[in-house]
C-alpha cells in the first residue's frame, strides 16, 4: 500500500527513483535529476539542467548534493559511486 500514490511530487518531496551514474563527456543522462549522491568523495563535473557551461562541483559521500543535472562528465569527475535521484 502507498498512501501517498495519488499525491504529486515537488522539488521537496523525497526522491522516488534513483539512477547509478556513469560518467560520460558524450551523452546526457537519460533523465534530469534533481540531486547527486557518491560513495566516494571528489569532484563532479556537471552541466545544469538549464545548460550553459559546465561546472565543477565538490561531493562529500553520502551527503546529497541538490542540483538540476543533465550531464556528468568524465573529465574533471572525481567522485565514485555517483548516484542521481529524482
Amino acid at each position: 500500500m502507498d498512501p501517498f500514490l495519488y499525491h504529486g511530487s515537488g522539488l521537496e518531496s523525497p526522491a522516488n527513483d534513483a539512477i547509478a551514474i556513469t560518467p560520460s563527456d558524450a551523452a546526457d543522462l537519460a533523465t534530469v535529476v534533481r540531486a547527486l549522491f557518491c560513495t566516494g568523495d571528489g569532484t563532479v563535473r556537471v552541466t545544469m539542467r538549464g545548460g550553459g557551461d559546465p561546472v565543477t562541483l565538490p561531493m562529500i559521500a553520502g551527503v546529497p548534493l541538490p542540483a538540476r543535472v543533465r550531464r556528468v562528465w568524465a573529465t574533471g569527475t572525481t567522485a565514485t559511486g555517483i548516484v542521481g535521484v529524482w
